[in-house]
């Protein structure tokens, strides 16, 4: 049987699934400040669809619900990336497939000796968020490089085609800026998104509302806005390896997690001019926002090379791929990337 603090936390992880990460201020807002900051050289076309685009953000949550089973249990896991959990791993692979394969392999090795913790090695109770933002990064690069050829064709049949594409596009923005700022929130990144699981030496609060607290109703109260975020958001860049890059925001915000609690302790998050709860909001949202910006960036700038060919060697699907993995039928687009596990 499960023990009482493993019921807890599968408990507590139920209830993260009925909350709005961030609230529809927070999406929209890193959001909104993505747009506004994409470069004069990146796909300035979108800052028509700024509106769009914010609006967007929150709506992944609403694919989510009990009436709709089957988006929930895949949409579900896109939402978190609960490090302590997978622990185990030293790499994390680029294939959402061998990833959920590797949980299975651990689940396997330990059910026995440890059910509690086996109880909770699976994908929904672990997460899959990189992997969520890199299929919608491919989708938003796919769509670019298709826009670009119906731009570059005068017919009027083209010009139509490149107005949708450019909808398209913006939304697959608006719903990769739904995981960006996912990743940004501590409490996205570790078992304790919903109150304080397991040994608790410093008496965190294991009140669930904590994650709202500070995501929702903080944010509202200080009346947050994307305006508020352009201003300390790093310089654009051009992301060498995307993946790697989105494990490392969610790595940098895992380190704001004792900081979360730390201020709602103090209250904070119910003191409209508590500052430090105020900076730590601002600058996650900036870090949500700067990174949605140069993934759409970069993707934009890739866009503009030939399409990969043909070949095994570019083709995950293929046998012939030097990284073909039998257990999943593709090849993993690239080797694993080591991540900070503590």
């Amino acid at each position: 049987m499960i023990n009482k603090t493993a019921t807890r936390l599968v408990l507590a992880v139920m209830s993260f699934t009925t909350l709005q990460a961030w609230g529809p201020r927070g999406h929209e807002s890193a959001n909104r400040a993505a747009v506004k900051s994409i470069p004069d050289d990146g796909p300035v076309f979108l800052r028509e669809f700024e509106d769009w685009i914010a609006k967007t953000g929150p709506v992944p949550d609403s694919w989510r619900g009990n009436s709709e089973p089957y988006s929930k249990i895949f949409e579900d896991p896109n939402h978190g990336w609960f490090k302590e959990q997978f622990a185990f791993m030293r790499t994390v692979p680029r294939s959402r497939y061998e990833f959920v394969l590797r949980l299975y392999d651990e689940y396997l090795r330990i059910k026995d000796k440890d059910p509690d913790r086996a109880a909770l090695t699976n994908v929904r109770w672990t997460g899959t968020m990189p992997y969520a933002a890199m299929e919608n990064y491919d989708r938003m690069k796919s769509a670019m490089r298709a826009y670009r050829r119906a731009v570059s064709d005068q017919s009027p049949e083209s010009q139509q085609q490149a107005r949708f594409l450019a909808q398209d596009i913006a939304f697959y923005m608006g719903w990769l800026g739904h995981y960006t700022a996912d990743g940004a929130q501590p409490l996205h990144d570790t078992i304790h998104h919903d109150g304080w699981q397991g040994p608790n030496p410093k008496q965190y609060t294991t009140d669930p509302r904590v994650h709202g607290r500070f995501e929702s109703s903080f944010v509202d109260l200080i009346k947050l806005t994307g305006s508020d975020l352009v201003p300390i958001m790093e310089k654009p860049r051009v992301l060498d390896d995307p993946f790697a890059a989105i494990l490392a925001h969610l790595d940098d915000a895992s380190t704001h997690v004792e900081e979360v609690y730390i201020l709602d302790k103090a209250g904070a998050f119910a003191d409209r001019m508590n500052e430090p709860a105020a900076r730590l909001a601002r600058g996650q949202l900036a870090k949500a926002a700067a990174l949605l910006r140069d993934l759409t960036y970069t993707a934009w700038l890739e866009s503009a090379k030939p399409a990969a060919s043909g070949g095994a060697a570019s083709n995950p699907v293929s046998r012939a791929n030097p990284r073909y993995n039998p257990e999943t039928g593709t090849a993993a687009p690239g080797s694993p990337v080591r991540i900070n596990n503590k």
